[in-house]
This record gives C-alpha cells, structure tokens and sequence, in this order.
C-alpha cells in the first residue's frame, strides 16, 4: 500500500478541487444561471441526472443507483490497478484522475441524485454540453492511460 500511497493522495487531490469548485459554484450561481465570463466560456449550473453528455438523463429514476454502482465497481477495480501497478508512473497519474473524478462526480449522485456541472463552453451558438471539474480528471486520465498504453516500452 505504500507505493500506492501517493496515487490515493492525488485522488483525493481531486476530489477535493471537485468539491471545493463545486461548493463555490452551488454558492455563487442558482440553477439554469449563466454568467458570461469569455465569449467562448460560461458558468452555468445546471444538474445531470444522467452520465456523459446528458446520456439516460431522462430516464424515470433508476439510473442513479445504476450509475452510483458504476462509479463504485469503476473505483474499486482503478484501486486495485493503482495498488498493483504503483511504479508505473504514467497510467497510475491517469488512473489517480479517473479515481478522483470517479468519486467526486459520485459524491454527488449519492448526495443530490445528480451531478452539478458548471463549465459552458462554446462556439457560433454550438455548446458543448456542461461539465465540471471531476468531468475533467477523467476525461484527461483516461487521455493518459490510452497515451501510456500506446507508448509503453517504445523507445
């Protein structure tokens, strides 16, 4: 456990900035609010019942508990490969995103059956869809682990 300590330390790094974005934006903005802070970059509050890109969202209800034991099934194995991969520098700081995205995004289905995202980026009227820290973390970690994959042991 040792040799995995830092991977944990960082995860929960994550989690943290998740939160701490997130209770900032929960205090500054009211849902469906949106403040203009570039011409491509809003804040806006919003909250998804559903995963990535508002996916099952409108699902009648079951897909909390379905996306809360995603996210504990999903931790629980990127645990075991931080544990069992620690010296491998590259994929466990892309599993350490993962892990604390995975539980910051977590945090909030068990606590308000959805998750807040806030970041509203766009271009000539297109959005993507809104995303939060967490959102973030993983989608870079997950960047990570294909990027080390491919390049593990070359050159």
């Amino acid at each position: 456990m040792p040799r995995a300590a830092p991977w944990f330390l960082a995860a929960a790094l994550v989690v943290a900035a998740d939160r701490l974005s997130k209770w900032l934006m929960l205090g500054w903005l009211r849902p469906g609010e949106s403040v203009e802070v570039t011409p491509f970059f809003n804040l806006v509050l919003v909250y998804n019942k559903g995963a990535a890109f508002s996916s099952l969202a409108d699902a009648p209800g079951w897909q909390t508990a379905f996306f809360i034991a995603v996210a504990l099934a999903a931790s629980a194995v990127v645990s075991w490969m931080l544990w069992r991969h620690a010296e491998r520098r590259w994929l466990c700081a892309g599993l350490a995103l993962i892990l604390g995205g995975a539980l910051g995004n977590l945090w909030d289905r068990v606590a308000w059956g959805a998750v807040a995202d806030f970041v509203d980026v766009h271009a000539f009227g297109w959005h993507w869809p809104a995303f939060n820290v967490a959102d973030s973390a993983i989608t870079v970690g997950a960047g990570i682990v294909i990027a080390e994959g491919f390049f593990r042991g070359k050159g």
